[in-house]
């Protein structure tokens, strides 16, 4: 039973009758009375801490027989229940090798589930194994391995993306169980394009080019001049201080400011990967000085040129060769008469007749 807490009223109500047999001073009547509290107060006290304990006592056991019946549930649930699980889920592996998709069946209580495998693509999804055998072209290079792994022979960069790994269990808690496994092909970059121009003149800018599609992971570049590796900018090496140049790994390309002389050479590229690397044909490009005087030379002459051929055209055109000579109307000449005939011409008829009377 819980005390109750008294007041000290109550308490001196209780300690009245003590005090009128008792003369005592008022010193010593105060050190009475809370002497008298204060074992109440620790008794009523201790009576609350027993109860407090028999209360806490009560609520953990409680607690305690609902936690572990959850965890035999939860025990029991685990053991009639399919589970997979996988040594990889991020398989890497390079182009025309062996690849494991690894799938395994950690519990189950059913002796022969049913096992699927679908790659999930983006538009659609194929299945790999289904009913107890491989579908179309992983017909003959692909097999299952410990009865529920994949394993692909030969893999191309066709090959990589999201498998899934399905498994049902009729006789299990939690019939059906599945797991993710993604593939990465790794692909040797091809040999790259290239292009690199023939000749530039002393101080124009260059702009030589690098590419290649095929690599995976994607590829970087680095350029070489009659087989030496250039550096990403020339500033940073005082052997090509004297150029003007920077190098893109990413884009491959390899741009020239301004073109020196020293920069003619045999310039080839190298795209490179995780895989492998490739190269491009060497390529030369020559660096030539600007000709001024013989420009101006040049320009000099075709001036000439022109002058004379309009010299030319004046000069024909007075002595008469581009004249039309047609007879039009107004230039019509009277023909010469032969002997013994004459002829007039009359107002009326507009042309010449002849007389009336001639000489035979």
């Amino acid at each position: 039973m819980v005390a109750k807490v008294g007041s000290l009223g109550e308490l001196l109500s209780i300690t009245g009758p003590v005090k009128k047999e008792l003369p005592v001073s008022s010193l010593a009547l105060s050190h009475t009375l809370r002497k008298a509290e204060v074992t109440f107060v620790i008794k009523h006290q201790t009576e609350r801490t027993i109860v407090d304990h028999s209360l806490n006592g009560a609520l953990w056991a409680s607690a305690r027989g609902i936690l572990t019946d959850l965890f035999l549930i939860f025990i029991g649930y685990r053991i009639f229940a399919v589970e997979l699980i996988s040594t990889n889920q991020n398989p890497v592996v390079q182009e025309f090798q062996r690849a494991e998709l690894s799938c395994i069946i950690a519990t189950t209580k059913t002796a022969n589930p049913r096992i699927e495998w679908k790659k999930i693509g983006s538009k659609e999804t194929t299945y790999v194994f289904f009913d107890n055998k491989m579908q179309g072209d992983w017909a003959n290079r692909a097999q299952l391995n410990s009865r529920t792994s994949l394993v692909i022979s030969n893999v191309t960069r066709a090959d990589k993306g999201i498998y899934r790994c399905e498994v049902v269990a009729p006789e299990d808690a939690r019939i059906g169980a599945e797991i993710n496994i993604n593939l990465t092909v790794h692909v040797k970059p091809v040999p790259p394009k290239c292009h690199v121009p023939q000749s530039v003149p002393v101080g124009k800018s260059a702009t030589l080019q690098c590419q290649e599609k095929e690599g995976f992971p994607e590829p970087t570049y680095n350029w070489y001049r009659n087989g030496e590796a250039l550096p990403l900018d020339s500033k940073s090496s005082s052997k090509f201080q004297n150029s003007s140049f920077t190098v893109n790994t990413k884009t491959g390309t390899l741009v020239f400011s301004e073109v020196q002389k020293g920069d003619t050479g045999r310039y080839s590229c190298r795209a490179m990967n995780a895989v492998g690397d490739a190269w491009c044909e060497d390529s030369v490009m020559e660096v030539y000085d600007l000709n001024i005087a013989g420009i101006v030379g040049g320009i000099l002459v075709v001036l000439l040129v022109l002058t004379l051929t309009a010299l030319g055209i004046c000069c024909a055109y007075r002595k008469g060769f581009f004249i039309n000579n047609k007879q039009d109307g107004n230039s019509y000449k009277t023909p010469t008469k032969p002997d013994g005939v004459n002829y007039i011409r009359t107002d009326e008829e507009g042309d010449f007749r002849h007389k009336s009377s001639f000489v035979i």
